[in-house]
């Protein structure tokens, strides 16, 4: 391997899923100095306290990368086999076993557990507690960055970075600092979120979806014994949540059967569950940002929802997060291998990479909110998603990944 002859200044902003991912990789390769910035402290994932399911195509991606990591994550998860959906009074419309759409399964985690197994892969690499007070160019060179923060207590700065890698969130410090604030195009749903004890019984477990008209609620079963659920209520693109949503009564009319029929046991009990958590629980409304992978002028990435914040209707946020962390990764890897030691070469390689495949799963994702959208019927939605075109386009997003490489594929996939 040939080693640049001034070490390479790489700083990572946020440790997120593509952050850390990034750090850890980034933090074996020679003649790299890395800074990895933090802003909550190690040990801190209180922000991450909901659940997340993790496409067959993350894991696949990841395994490509770095087999041990993908193994840590898999002990730390429960697999995502099935995906069904039913009305609220039980009435099956979809069942499909992922193993028909993808080579692998996905997961099932609690955000906090991905962190953790993410984090502590990237070790010292992170600094916690870091809070970003600047960033930008170069004064003394356009073509490079800076960045200023705060440090216990301690103003630090490093000035000179050849690489700046945004991976901050869908609100990116890094991205506003030097192409400005994404519009957001919203979806149309408010989406509210809860994490809760097991009790079912058994009633939940796998991927489900409930539906009453185009209200959703959808769950599953995580480590070590709790159930996330998501809630959704169609709303005006750009419109406020309404208050009143969020109360026991409106949620509990919501849910009613339109078929005049009860609610199914696995409906009674997540509705139970949820209105018990009203208090703590976090609403959000669904949105997407424009993709935008780099600032090739001034040597500066983005990752994950820093680079494109999309609907979670098909669980690719965190999934596509992890496929910029690895495509990233393997072509910094095979460059410097190879003696190329300019990152303003590696940012076209890696928007080319990952700039299709990510229009490609925003498109999809949204394409499949279409029963959580006013005026929805859940029953002509579902059937559509059992049908030759949808399972061909699923199958290309779980079992393609797009890595700067031949994709890794499985003989007969959907191209």
């Amino acid at each position: 391997m040939t080693t640049p002859t001034q070490p390479l200044k790489i700083a990572i902003l946020g440790a997120g899923v593509a952050g850390a991912v990034l750090a850890h990789r980034l933090s074996q390769q020679p003649g790299i100095e890395l800074l990895c910035l933090e802003r909550v402290g190690a040990d801190d994932h209180s922000e991450a306290g909901t659940g997340l399911n993790v496409g067959p195509n993350a894991l696949k991606a990841l395994e490509c990368l770095d087999p041990a990591l993908a193994a840590e994550v898999r002990s730390a998860s429960l697999p995502w086999a099935r995906w069904t959906t039913q009305l609220a009074d039980g009435t099956p419309l979809f069942d499909l076993p992922l193993s028909e759409v993808a080579d692998n399964p996905g997961i099932r985690i609690r955000w906090s557990e991905l962190y953790r197994v993410l984090r502590e892969a990237a070790g010292s690499a992170v600094r916690y507690g870091c809070t970003v007070t600047h960033v930008g160019r170069d004064p003394a060179d356009a073509t490079r960055s800076v960045v200023e923060w705060t440090e216990n207590g301690q103003a630090l700065r490093q000035d000179g970075i050849d690489l700046l890698v945004g991976c901050d969130g869908r609100y990116s410090q890094v991205r506003q600092a030097f192409s400005g604030a994404p519009e957001p195009r919203h979806i149309g749903v408010a989406i509210l979120r809860a994490l809760v004890e097991d009790t079912s019984g058994g009633l939940v477990d796998d991927y489900g979806q409930w539906f009453n008209g185009a209200h959703r609620l959808l769950a599953f079963r995580v480590k070590p014994h709790h159930v996330y659920i998501a809630a959704t209520f169609p709303v005006e693109p750009g419109a406020p949540v309404r208050p009143e949503w969020n109360t026991e009564a409106v949620m509990r009319a919501t849910w009613q059967p339109t078929s005049g029929q009860p609610l199914s046991p696995a409906m009674q009990w997540l509705l139970d569950a949820l209105c018990s958590q009203l208090a703590d629980s976090h609403w959000a409304r669904m949105q997407e940002s424009p993709v935008r992978f780099a600032e090739a002028d001034a040597g500066v990435l983005y990752l994950g929802d820093a680079a494109h914040g999309m609907a979670p209707t098909l669980g690719q946020g965190a999934t596509q997060a992890l496929e910029d962390a690895c495509a990233a990764a393997m072509i910094i890897e095979r460059e410097l291998a190879a003696g190329r030691c300019a990152p303003t070469a590696w940012l076209p390689l890696i928007a080319a990479a990952r700039t299709e495949r990510l229009r490609f799963a925003m498109d999809l994702s949204v394409a499949a909110t279409d029963t959580m959208l006013e005026g929805a019927d859940p029953v002509a939605g579902a059937q559509w998603k059992t049908e030759a075109p949808f399972l061909a386009d699923l199958s290309r997003l779980f079992r393609e990944v797009s890595l700067g490489q031949e994709p890794a594929t499985t003989a007969g996939a959907s191209a």
